[in-house]
């Protein structure tokens, strides 16, 4: 890597954002210093791939430039990288599996299509773990993806790439996905935010409109400012989707402004560091103590206390398993040996679908309704749920998976991340906020849960408590 990196021409996304549309700065100056930062940078941890030719992406910033001031839309000109999963006109979809790297896609997904109407320019894809398995990103195709920290720690995952992007100034947004931690968990991992709306508030499509529903799209940014400004262009209304929500993206820009918390405003935050049961790193469960004071200090009203949620591990099992016989059916039909390309947890894992029988199925639907029920009157208490974002502190790279916390052995390559993949059982709202740094000086997030369907709310309340710290300011030695 270059002994120098060129300077990023921005502070913040938002201001960035609102220079290119009315013309202070060139879509072609940012694609040029975008491009000689990830030159510079990307080597050395490997977060973006299948990059558009710099001439080509020049070719398109100076397109941009030429269109009028009053027909650009709030991501005019921005070099964008999504999410390996996101199917992108031009680029191929690989999801970091071998036997995909050559399909090149016709058609912009939604949120493509949704990125790209608002302006965005399409340079390639952030890296991700094999089928978007695992919150480590690896995959034989590409590689590891390192965390800018400390290169020889995991980027977390499977939004990996993203993170790793936002954090080091390649990119000044990006997009990812989420099943048990995949925004959360890197966002943690790497200092940055990563937001996973309620589900229907983005599109995606994945087969599963009601049943089992899991997954969702999000933003991801350094800043809450910056993450509201993406969730205006990714969030509103998609007919096909039959849980849909009806607000506009426009009305994420409210999050634009903090919540006022203090004792004429005051707000009540439940803190969790384990949900009562769950294995946590030390150092994770400090930064949680320390996020409870933060909010102490604005005038909240902090209280030790947690949802009821026995059985929402037993649920995401099943119901993510599900999702991944589907997988695992249409790989039989194109590619009869894809086990010979797959990472051992994934062939694991789409096993397990397929050994799922309909009582297991229907008692995890039946379960997950008496888990939503307890949480919906758990937040008539309280206004935000505060939890560690990922139950250690980043790990050696070479490591696929946490087999082990605080001296206790965890079953399966998921376990590790039950902190996150409980509250997605849930469908609430939840994001991970930069909240600290071990000893080491490697980044810990904190996961703050809203109330049902309380996007905007929960945006707002982490706008406060971002304010308060600015851990964001801390940035990888690497840059």
């Amino acid at each position: 890597m270059p002994d120098h990196n060129p300077t990023p021409l921005w502070d913040d996304a938002l201001t960035l954002c609102r220079d290119l549309q009315r013309g202070a700065i060139s879509a072609v100056d940012l694609m040029r210093n975008v491009y000689a930062r990830i030159q510079a940078i990307n080597p050395a941890v490997n977060a973006l791939v299948s990059l558009l030719d710099e001439q080509e992406a020049l070719a398109l910033a100076e397109a941009a430039d030429q269109v009028p001031i009053a027909q650009r839309g709030p991501l005019h000109g921005l070099p964008m990288a999504p999410k390996d999963a996101v199917a992108v006109r031009g680029f191929p979809t690989t999801w970091g599996f071998k036997p995909f790297a050559t399909r090149v896609e016709e058609h912009d997904s939604t949120l493509a299509k949704r990125m790209r109407d608002a302006g965005a320019i399409f340079i390639g894809h952030s890296n991700m773990p094999e089928f978007g398995l695992g919150s480590n990103t690896f995959n034989a195709l590409f590689g590891a993806t390192l965390n800018p920290y400390d290169t020889s720690k995991s980027a977390g995952g499977s939004s990996g790439g993203a993170a790793v992007a936002l954090a080091t100034d390649m990119l000044p947004l990006a997009d990812g996905s989420d099943m048990g931690g995949s925004l959360r968990n890197p966002a943690s991992f790497c200092n940055v935010v990563g937001f996973r709306p309620s589900i229907g508030r983005t599109p995606i499509s994945r087969g599963f409109g009601w049943y089992g529903r899991l997954v969702t799209s999000g933003p991801m940014a350094k800043t809450v400012a910056d993450t509201s400004l993406l969730m205006s262009v990714l969030a509103g209304p998609d007919a096909p989707d039959p849980l849909t929500l009806p607000e506009p993206g426009e009305y994420f820009l409210d999050a634009l402004v903090p919540a006022q918390i203090d004792a004429t405003h005051p707000i009540k935050v439940a803190v969790s560091e384990d949900l009562g049961t769950l294995p946590i790193d030390s150092s994770v469960r400090s930064v949680i103590q320390s996020a409870a004071q933060v909010f102490s200090g604005l005038g909240a009203q902090v209280v030790q206390d947690h949802p009821n949620l026995t059985g929402a591990m037993e649920v995401f099992q099943a119901q993510r398993a599900a999702g991944l016989r589907t997988l695992g059916r249409s790989l039989d039909l194109a590619f009869p040996n894809w086990r010979d390309d797959a990472k051992d947890t994934a062939i694991w894992n789409i096993e397990r679908g397929f050994a799922l029988t309909a009582d297991e199925l229907l008692h995890a639907e039946q379960l997950r309704t008496k888990i939503y029920a307890d949480t919906v009157a758990f937040f008539e208490r309280y206004d935000v749920l505060a939890l560690p974002a990922a139950q250690v502190p980043p790990f050696a790279i070479e490591q696929a998976w946490v087999s082990e916390i605080d001296g206790i052995n965890l079953e399966t390559y998921i376990d590790w991340m039950a902190v996150c993949c409980m509250i997605t059982v849930t469908g609430l709202p939840t994001l991970s906020i930069p909240a600290g740094f071990t000893s080491a000086g490697l980044p810990i997030g904190v996961q703050l849960v809203g109330k049902p369907r309380g996007d905007l709310e929960l945006l707002k309340i982490a706008h406060a408590f971002e304010r308060s710290t600015q851990f964001y300011k801390q940035r990888p030695s690497i840059i």
